[in-house]
């Protein structure tokens, strides 16, 4: 057998997500399902710029309160290129600290786990090496805003 190295993990960027209200769809066939609309914020780091007012983050909660994440929005950076992000992964913790969380109240981020992998895309010439990478995120919420830790696995 082969001994493989380990993949390195670096800090690439943060991304501060500013969300409107969530809209509630009720139960679906796999749990509760919401839709949190992504509305602005900014991106800094090894990418730059500024969140862009469309995607969203289509959640399920499923009956043991892990709430699925399956995010799609975009950013413009200072030089005009579009990149998409799409972050998909898990947010779970105690039914009490996740209630606390889903009130707005403030929430310590190490009270519960917020686990993501992520895909950034674009087609700007100068940004298409970011389409061959791999991400993992960490992230926390509270009332309005999300923030998501981006590291690049190398």
């Amino acid at each position: 057998m082969l001994a493989l190295q380990p993949p390195t993990v670096r800090p690439f960027c943060t991304l501060e997500v500013d969300l409107a209200p969530m809209m509630d769809l009720g139960l679906g066939r796999f749990g509760q399902r919401r839709i949190i609309p992504i509305v602005g914020g900014r991106v800094t780091g090894r990418v730059s710029g500024t969140i862009l007012d469309l995607g969203a983050d289509w959640q399920s909660v499923a009956h043991d309160g892990v709430a699925e994440l399956d995010a799609r929005y975009a950013f413009r950076t200072a030089d005009g290129a579009v990149i998409e992000v799409v972050n998909t992964g898990y947010r779970h913790g105690p039914p009490e600290v996740m209630a606390q969380l889903a009130s707005g109240a403030p929430t310590p981020p190490e009270s519960y786990s917020m686990r993501s992998t992520a895909r950034l895309e674009s087609g700007h010439p100068d940004y298409r090496w970011l389409n061959r990478m791999v991400f993992v995120g960490t992230g926390a919420r509270d009332a309005s805003t999300v923030q998501i830790d981006l590291y690049s696995v190398e």
